[in-house]
């Protein structure tokens, strides 16, 4: 008898250690650089265009061995070279070159970027080139030899340097590519502006060659009393010690590394991060060579019925969408004071949750937002007809799932990851969704799984819920556009629904556009009163869904999108932002604020 007990034991442990790094598949990223020492690399970077990918291609498109990325200079008089960074145009790093040039407004292709900088070797350390976010394709030389590439426009990426620096002036060449392709995830069909450059922060990162590259820190799933995980040490050996405290809670535990994982556990009692008390603690991470310091929450979250469990309470989710579109200039969003700035309208609206649409945003918009007490859904971009029986374009879609869960896994404001957003029903891309949300729930099983689904419904007096992915998600997003692209304002109010599944659904989508100061009648489109004519008639539907857990209507600001060209209306903006692009609050903003604030705290 004591040794079945012995077996259990034994076989309950092994159930409930938390999965490495290694044996989940986390990219193989730098956790947390705002605790490393670094160089940055922002500010004026030189730059060709290259329509013709002529620094790249000889004229049979054969590629090059002494291309742009060789930055080659004049020896004599008679040399022919027909580039020069030196003498080029400059675009500021981080930015999108597309609103910082004209010419390159719409302009799709290949720009060449060139960065200078100083380095001091020292022997004790490693080398990072860390890029947060290239759009979409790069190729990364550094003193003219190529390190590497990266295909993706959302998520970091990093090259290991230190033995291709040298001693004083290095220079780093990064080839962008922002061609939309059928193969690509996004696809060529997408509404928002595909904003080409090197749009988020480039830093050279440096570590002891002995350190602290990744760790997962969290609740097990269904636990407040038990804080655990791993801790990633690279060029370390069996045996090392790593230490992990947490001051404010008077938790101190020491861990050994065994394959280069060092796993914890520690009784704790932390307060639980929520929106309305968005508490974090200070965790320190120490081994003999390296030390990482970062600011924690703790929660739960869990479905019951059609209910979503913070803490082990139901909690109705108030939110808003949110492009990655800087507000006031537009373009990409490029520093922490612009991510604040959205991120205080939606406080403003009286949201407890926002939407990150349609791809990971930058870290600094999730930990502000954390910071803030906002709940967040993270979403990758498979987005309307992507290539779903194409097996590069799935390997592409992990991979970016894959780096978006690494980088953000400690954030205790992400709960939602979302596999997709507006989808058409069928066997292979179902295959292909399903298979991304197994690959989610191996790399973190503690929070849920949602996916935007297209159900439109109009004309029917009952929506029914049955898209198939419905069984494969947690909670359902449901993104429906009654009162804009179908049927009346007045039928809004009347429409029912009904779900095949007994889950929580979110209304991920819902609106109409407005173009600020136009007025009208509530029945002339692009007028203030229309959309907001639209949102009544929608929180009316909606407050007849028992089944509704939230809402993040879209969206909260105007963004620009090459599929919206309608002269002295549009401008190249979706305008069903509740706020224009020059900040100003359309009157929907106010009716939903109302809602937010009366109905649902």
């Amino acid at each position: 008898m004591k040794l079945i007990k012995s077996i259990l034991i034994v076989f309950v442990i092994i159930l409930n250690t938390p999965l490495t790094a290694q044996e989940t598949g986390f990219s193989d990223l730098l956790q947390n650089i705002d605790s490393r020492e670094k160089i940055e690399l922002n500010g004026m970077w030189d730059i060709i265009v290259d329509p013709l990918e002529n620094g790249y291609y000889n004229h049979r498109l054969q590629v090059k061995d002494d291309g742009y990325f060789k930055n080659k200079k004049m020896e004599s008089p008679s040399d022919l070279i027909e580039y020069n960074f030196d003498t080029s145009s400059q675009l500021m790093v981080p930015g999108d070159w597309n609103t910082q040039m004209d010419k390159l407004y719409y302009y799709e292709g290949t720009v060449w970027y060139k960065k200078d900088f100083n380095y001091t070797i020292d022997s004790n350390e490693l080398a990072f080139l860390y890029f947060e976010a290239v759009n979409y394709e790069s190729i990364v030389y550094l003193n003219g030899e190529r390190i590497g590439s990266h295909v993706g426009g959302y998520t970091p990426f990093q090259f290991e340097v230190t033995d291709k620096l040298k001693e004083g002036n290095n220079f780093v060449v990064v080839k962008v590519d922002n061609k939309r392709k059928k193969e690509n995830v996004p696809t060529v069909n997408q509404d928002w502006w595909n904003y080409g450059g090197i749009t988020r922060s480039v830093h050279l990162v440096k570590t002891p060659i002995s350190h602290i590259a990744d760790y997962s820190i969290q609740l097990p799933k269904g636990n407040t009393k038990t804080i655990e995980g791993w801790v990633s040490v690279k060029n370390g050996k069996d045996g090392d010690a790593v230490n992990v405290s947490i001051p404010e809670l008077k938790k101190n535990v020491n861990a050994v590394v065994q394959n280069g994982i060092a796993k914890f556990s520690m009784k704790a009692k932390p307060v639980l991060w929520e929106p309305k008390k968005p508490k974090t603690y200070e965790v320190i991470l120490k081994t003999a060579t390296d030390k990482i310091t970062d600011q924690i929450g703790f929660r739960t979250i869990e479905t019951k019925g059609t209910k979503i469990l913070l803490n082990g309470k139901d909690i109705f989710l108030k939110g808003i969408s949110i492009h990655e579109e800087a507000p006031f200039k537009t373009g990409r969003v490029v520093s922490k004071e612009e991510c604040k700035i959205l991120l205080e309208w939606a406080k403003e609206l009286g949201c407890n949750f926002i939407r990150l649409a349609h791809y990971p945003h930058s870290e600094t918009m999730v930990r502000e937002a954390e910071k803030m007490g906002f709940i967040i859904w993270s979403e990758i971009p498979v987005y309307w007809t992507i290539q779903f029986e194409n097996k590069d374009t799935y390997a592409n879609a992990k991979n970016q799932l894959t780096e978006m869960i690494s980088r953000d896994k400690n954030r205790a404001a992400i709960v939602l990851w979302s596999m997709a957003n507006e989808t058409p029903e069928s066997e292979a891309r179902l295959s292909f969704i399903e298979n991304l949300v197994e690959q989610a729930r191996e790399l973190d099983n503690t929070r849920l799984i949602t996916a935007a689904l297209d159900t439109q419904g109009y004309g029917k007096d009952e929506n029914l819920i049955e898209d198939p992915l419905g069984k494969a998600v947690d909670v359902i997003g449901i993104n429906n556009y009654c009162g804009w692209y179908a049927g009346s304002t007045e039928s809004c109010s009347k429409l029912k629904w009904a779900s095949a599944y007994n889950k929580p659904m979110i209304m991920s989508e819902v609106g109409g556009g407005a173009l600020y100061g136009l007025h009208g009648e509530k029945n002339e489109r692009w007028t203030e009163e229309y959309q907001a004519e639209v949102y009544r008639t929608n929180i009316e539907m909606m407050r007849n869904i028992d089944f509704l857990a939230g809402l993040s209507p879209w969206i909260l600001m105007d963004f620009r999108s090459s599929r919206r060209p309608l002269k002295r209306i549009q401008d190249d903006f979706n305008r069903k932002g509740l706020i224009s692009e020059k900040g100003m609050k359309k009157q929907a903003f106010f009716i939903l604020r109302d809602y937010y604030l009366k109905e649902n705290n």
